[in-house]
C-alpha cells in the first residue's frame, strides 16, 4: 500500500499547490532547486556536478501556455528537450539538439512506418518551438532507443530517453553553455526567482566552466507539465584517485568552488524545508561506508524500504544507503537559509558515523510521516539513484 502512495506522490507532484499547509505548517512550493554531485569511480570514472531548477508553474518557469497545452494534450508527446549536451543522440557530435520524444503509435507496423509517423508528429511542433526559443533547429533523424544510454548522459527519467522511446532529433550549431544559460534562463525563469538568487546564481557561475553543458526539458504529466532547467559539469577522475579506496575526505561544496550554499530567497514567505535539496551519490569499486560526518545526521524511519526523515525543520544529512558500493546522501536545509562547507563534510571508509537520535511519541511520528508522504516524498526522491 505504501508503495502505491509513493508512486501517487511522485505522479502528483505537479498538482501540489504552493499554499498547501499541514499540521506543522510545512509546505511544498511548485518551484524546487536541487544541487547534485555524482562521484562515479566504477563505471564512467568521472564526477558530475549539477544544479537543477524545476517547476510545474508557468509563472515560475515561463513558456507560452498555448504551447504547453498543445504539448500536453497530445498524449503521444512524452518530452521535449533542448540541450547542448555532447552526443545528445548517438551519432550527433558538436551540435546542440532539440529532441521530441514520442510514444509509438500501435498502428504503425515496421520501422519505416514508426519513423514516418513520429517525424510527422514532431514536425507539427518544431516551427513553434524554434520561434518560442529563438532557435533554428533542423530535422536530422528519428531515433528509436533500445537502451538507456541517453538517459544516463542527460541524468533524466526513463520518459526522457529510456528504452523504447522514439526521438525525433533536430540539430543546430553548438552554442556556448554560458551564453545559452544566460539567454534561456532570462527567458524562462521568472524575475522573482532570478532576484532570489540561491541555486539559480550557482548555476549561472557553473555554466561558465569549460566543460559545462545544459538542458531544458518539458515533460507533460496529466493536467500540467514538469519544466526543468539543468546545468552540469563533467570532470574525469584522476587515475590515482580512481584506485584509492581507503579512507577519503569528501568536501561537497569544493566541487562547486564555494564556501557556502544559500537557499533561494523566493522561499522566504513560507516554510518549505524540502524545496532545496543538496544530494551526493558515490559509486565505488569496492564496498565503503560513510564516516566522520561533520554536520548533523537527521533521524529517519524506514518506510517501504526507504529511509524517510522524521524531522524536516532541522538541517542535516540523510544517508541511504550508508554502506556499500553505492552511497547516497541528501542534505535538507530545514528552517535554515544557508549551509557552510564544514557542515557538509564527511569521510568514506572510517568507523565513526555521527548520529543524532530524536525520540518521538507515536502520535507525533505518525503526523510527521503522513506529512512527509503527502508533500515531501515526491521531491525528496524525485532525483537520484534508487537502491
Amino acid at each position: 500500500m505504501l508503495k502505491i502512495i509513493f508512486i501517487l506522490a511522485i505522479i502528483g507532484i505537479v498538482g501540489i499547490s504552493t499554499n498547501y499547509a499541514y499540521s506543522q505548517e510545512i509546505g511544498l512550493a511548485t518551484f524546487q532547486e536541487s544541487a547534485q554531485i555524482i562521484i562515479d569511480k566504477k563505471m564512467l570514472n568521472k564526477t558530475t556536478t549539477s544544479i537543477t531548477l524545476l517547476s510545474s508553474n508557468l509563472q515560475e518557469i515561463k513558456i507560452p501556455s498555448e504551447l504547453e497545452q498543445r504539448i500536453r494534450e497530445n498524449q503521444r508527446i512524452q518530452a521535449i528537450i533542448i540541450t547542448n549536451q555532447n552526443n545528445c543522440i548517438l551519432g550527433v557530435y558538436d551540435q546542440s539538439c532539440i529532441i521530441i520524444n514520442i510514444e509509438r503509435n500501435p498502428e504503425d507496423k515496421g520501422i519505416n512506418a514508426i519513423q514516418d509517423s513520429s517525424r510527422k508528429l514532431a514536425d507539427s511542433y518544431i516551427d513553434e518551438i524554434n520561434q518560442v526559443f529563438d532557435t533554428n533547429a533542423e530535422f536530422l533523424q528519428v531515433y528509436i532507443h533500445t537502451n538507456d544510454a541517453t538517459n544516463q548522459v542527460l541524468d533524466t527519467s526513463g520518459i526522457i530517453s529510456g528504452g523504447g522511446v522514439i526521438s525525433a532529433v533536430y540539430t543546430m550549431p553548438m552554442e556556448d553553455t554560458g551564453l545559452m544559460y544566460d539567454e534561456l534562463s532570462s527567458m524562462l525563469i521568472s524575475k522573482s526567482i532570478r532576484d532570489g538568487e540561491g541555486f539559480y546564481s550557482i548555476a549561472k557561475v557553473l555554466s561558465k566552466e569549460q566543460n559545462a553543458k545544459m538542458s531544458f526539458s518539458i515533460i507533460p504529466i496529466e493536467s500540467k507539465s514538469l519544466l526543468q532547467l539543468r546545468v552540469s559539469v563533467d570532470n574525469q577522475i584522476p587515475v590515482e584517485t580512481q584506485m584509492d579506496e581507503t579512507i577519503s575526505k569528501i568536501s561537497p561544496l569544493g566541487f562547486f568552488n564555494i564556501e557556502n550554499i544559500n537557499r533561494s530567497n523566493y522561499f522566504a514567505t513560507g516554510n518549505y524545508p524540502l524545496n532545496s535539496i543538496f544530494q551526493i551519490i558515490i559509486i565505488s569499486n569496492n564496498e565503503t561506508n560513510v564516516s566522520d560526518v561533520k554536520g548533523t545526521i537527521i533521524p529517519t524511519q524506514t518506510i517501504d524500504g526507504i529511509e524517510m526523515p522524521t524531522e524536516v525543520t532541522k538541517k542535516g544529512w540523510i544517508f541511504d544507503p550508508q554502506r556499500g558500493e553505492l552511497i547516497q546522501g541528501k542534505f535538507i536545509f530545514g528552517e535554515s537559509t544557508s549551509v557552510n562547507k564544514n557542515e557538509l563534510k564527511f569521510s568514506l571508509g572510517g568507523n565513526n558515523l555521527q548520529s543524532k537520535e530524536m525520540e518521538l511519541d507515536e502520535s507525533t511520528a505518525v503526523v510527521i510521516i503522513i506529512t512527509i508522504v503527502s508533500i515531501g516524498a515526491a521531491i525528496f526522491y524525485l532525483k537520484g539513484y534508487k537502491k
